[in-house]
């Protein structure tokens, strides 16, 4: 995944794309741009849906950044039930109009991964963690700091991609999955971390500081 050369479309974005171009072009060289409007409509979206930027990473040591571009919607103490402790939970709704390239928060070991099917209910609803279809990732950082990373499906999101495996070292702003068309993406953090965002702030991925480590 380090070698992933962050072009400015998300790799998993591109046969969505040549699509929808294909599409399209047939629809105006054969009926004309008012008959095509819509479809290229459609392709300006699948552009900005799968944009991938790269992204600055931050240097203070400590720092958990964001997984993910969106709006903060939670931020709290929490019960990890993945890893069944108690939690500084910070999570992130993304919607269709946010890049959902997914980076890892923390430099760690990948511990364990867990996969779980489930429902498609609204990411910006508390019962999303819970309830919806979700990834999981376990990190362990070099100091001994557990973090949990939730990769969680949204109403229309319909695929997450989940590239880590266990035993594979991340470091802060790695690429390690996307989420197709809305989502949430939930970090657990030991208790003690200190948060420094607030429910409603708009965050970047990678670039945007979520809390610092114990």
């Amino acid at each position: 995944m380090k070698s992933y050369p962050h072009p400015f479309i998300a790799r998993e974005g591109w046969p969505f794309i040549a699509i929808a171009v294909v599409l399209a072009a047939g629809i105006h060289g054969y009926a004309g741009f008012s008959w095509a409007a819509f479809p290229w409509l459609v392709v300006l979206f699948m552009v900005q849906f799968f944009r991938d930027p790269a992204r600055k990473v931050p240097s203070e040591p400590g720092a958990v950044l964001s997984p993910a571009d969106g709006r903060i919607v939670s931020v709290g103490k929490a019960r990890d039930p993945y890893l069944e402790r108690e939690a500084l939970k910070i999570s992130v709704f993304m919607n269709v109009f946010n890049a959902h390239s997914n980076r890892s928060p923390v430099d760690g070991r990948v511990e364990k991964t867990w996969y779980f099917p489930g429902s498609f209910v609204n990411a910006d609803l508390d019962k999303a963690s819970a309830e919806n279809e979700r990834a999981v990732i376990y990190l362990r950082t070099a100091d001994g700091r557990d973090v949990t990373c939730v990769q969680v499906a949204g109403l229309i999101a319909r695929r997450i991609l989940c590239y880590a495996k266990e035993g594979q070292v991340l470091a802060r702003g790695e690429r390690f999955g996307f989420i197709r068309f809305g989502s949430r993406v939930d970090v657990y953090l030991p208790p003690a971390s200190q948060p420094k965002v607030s429910v409603g702030d708009k965050v970047y991925a990678t670039e945007t500081i979520l809390a610092a480590l114990p």
